[in-house]
């Protein structure tokens, strides 16, 4: 939660209209860190007992814009296009769609409206890369050098951090039992042919000579983990007596997933009761939430 308290003179109406000039108030805000989006056009949260609400009206932003900002660029909207609202209610709790409709809600009831005009708005997003293959990204600098981005096992032209087949063998990592917790790390990794070297790691996980990714004699689709000659023992590449090699002809197709972190920051606010540059927080959107495909070029 973002608490943040304000103590000011009363001068005017504030939340007591009986106080008397010259009374300190002291306003807490406590609200989430995040905040939410209508479209292009509302930036808000809102927050119950009380029930209180922040909201901003741009109009020179494009939402998809955020997203094409290079990580820790900045976009900034004039300081003549938008509008900073605080508001109370007499209602209980509030509605969910208390911005998001075209039509307000007719239950509502607000108490105080306090309004900033010809604030500038400055947005600015870090964009985080991950390959959700269990194992989190520091736990991929494999040559311990601090430096993410020249840890490539397979060369492949992806980094480990970012690959979710490290060993470039056709099985994803995460179904090679990489086996991370806090607690162990990647002590017990799955290493099935005892080498040292654990199966999301190695390009021939039983052993047997035949790299995992040509072990495709039963159905050639860039998925070892289909051909199984012997049930009892499990797919081929992990059962070092079954030795025929169909030679892989491509990589399967990479996930990397992308998370972007926008953040607001409200300036030349000029609310009674605020006049401080605000820090708005997070976005909470789902289209915060992507992803991008890449199939490596084989070797």
């Amino acid at each position: 939660m973002r608490k943040v308290i304000f103590v000011f003179i009363a001068i005017g109406i504030f939340f007591q209209s009986s106080c008397d000039d010259g009374d300190i108030i002291t306003v807490e805000f406590d609200f989430a860190d995040t905040f939410k989006s209508c479209g292009d056009l509302v930036f808000y949260k809102t927050k119950n007992d009380p029930s209180e609400s922040l909201s901003l009206r741009v109009t020179d932003v494009d939402f998809e814009s955020l997203f094409n900002l290079n990580a820790g660029e900045t976009l900034t909207t004039p300081s003549n296009s938008n509008t900073f609202n605080y508001r109370t209610y007499s209602n209980t709790s509030l509605p969910s769609n208390l911005f998001c409709s075209d039509i307000p809600p007719s239950e509502i009831d607000i108490k105080e409206d306090y309004e900033s005009t010809n604030n500038k708005a400055t947005f600015t997003t870090l964009l985080v890369e991950d390959d959700n293959d269990g194992i989190p990204a520091e736990f991929e600098d494999i040559n311990g050098d601090g430096n993410l981005d020249n840890d490539d096992t397979d060369g492949d032209g992806i980094w480990n951090y970012l690959d979710d087949d490290d060993d470039g063998d056709n099985v994803p990592t995460k179904s090679e039992n990489p086996n991370f917790t806090e607690a162990d790390g990647l002590a017990n990794a799955q290493d099935t042919d005892g080498d040292g070297k654990p199966d999301y790691l190695d390009d021939d996980d039983d052993g047997d000579g035949v790299l995992t990714r040509d072990e495709e004699s039963v159905d050639q689709n860039e998925d070892p983990r289909d051909d199984v000659r012997d049930p009892d023992v499990g797919a081929d590449y992990l059962n070092k007596d079954v030795i025929e090699a169909v030679p892989a002809k491509a990589y399967r197709e990479h996930t990397i997933y992308q998370t972007y972190n926008i953040t607001l920051i409200i300036e030349n606010v000029n609310l009674e009761i605020i006049t401080q540059d605000f820090n708005f927080g997070s976005l909470e959107d789902s289209a915060t939430s992507k992803s991008r495909k890449v199939t490596p070029p084989f070797q």
